[in-house]
């Protein structure tokens, strides 16, 4: 099939529009994932034995199984136990709940960077724990993670993807069904490669301005 230039006026609007709808998935993801991943770390560090183990069980077992597994799990089994969510909202929480398990580990690596005078100031000030942890260490945990999570956003950006295999329309499920009704596979698939990788190389170089601002 010859590659239709004309198509591609047609294609364009049709994945900008599915391209809103991954951006949105995605920042929601990133930040469902960034306040777990936030909230387990300090658990594991505050928390009692039980929970701690509790705690570890579950990102192990999240880590272990395929992102594509837990969106199906989500999507297709919660319904039928639990409360029904729209396709969209289990989009986010999936890919939320997949990465915050790694993200854990990347706030839990700042949390041990921040140097052990940084807690006894916080007892000489008569600081109680929230506030220890509010206004002395996360700003400073945040200042050190930040190039790690703006990598992870990328990973969470092109795994948004997988939306589309629960009928979530973001640019991926936009193609597929335009290439369904259409039979235009290479026009398609050709343009959406370009945008895949315009945003994604756009969203690297912002992440290395910042790893090099706050190195």
């Amino acid at each position: 099939m010859n590659f239709d230039l004309n198509s591609i006026n047609v294609i364009l609007p049709l994945l900008l529009q599915g391209l809103k709808v991954t951006v949105i998935a995605s920042t929601g993801a990133v930040i469902v994932a960034i306040a777990l991943g936030l909230l387990i770390a300090i658990l594991r560090r505050s928390a009692g034995r039980v929970l701690r183990l509790a705690i570890d069980s579950v990102v192990t077992i999240v880590r272990s199984t395929p992102l594509l597994v837990q969106l199906y799990l989500l999507f297709y089994v919660l319904p039928l136990y639990g409360p029904a969510m729209s396709p969209m909202t289990t989009g986010i929480l999936g890919l939320g709940i997949h990465y915050c398990a790694y993200l854990s580990e990347v706030f839990r690596a700042g949390i041990d960077a921040v140097p052990k005078g940084q807690w006894e100031a916080a007892i000489a000030l008569q600081f109680n724990r929230f506030q220890t942890w509010r206004r002395l260490i996360i700003p400073q945990v945040v200042r050190i993670v930040l190039p790690q999570v703006g990598n992870y956003f990328i990973s969470i950006y092109k795994h948004s993807s997988l939306l589309a295999t629960i009928t979530v329309v973001e640019i991926l499920g936009t193609t597929l069904n335009y290439a369904g009704e259409t039979f235009r596979y290479f026009e398609a698939f050709t343009l959406l490669g370009i945008i895949y990788f315009i945003v994604g190389f756009s969203l690297s170089r912002t992440v290395g301005y910042l790893e090099r601002r706050l190195a």
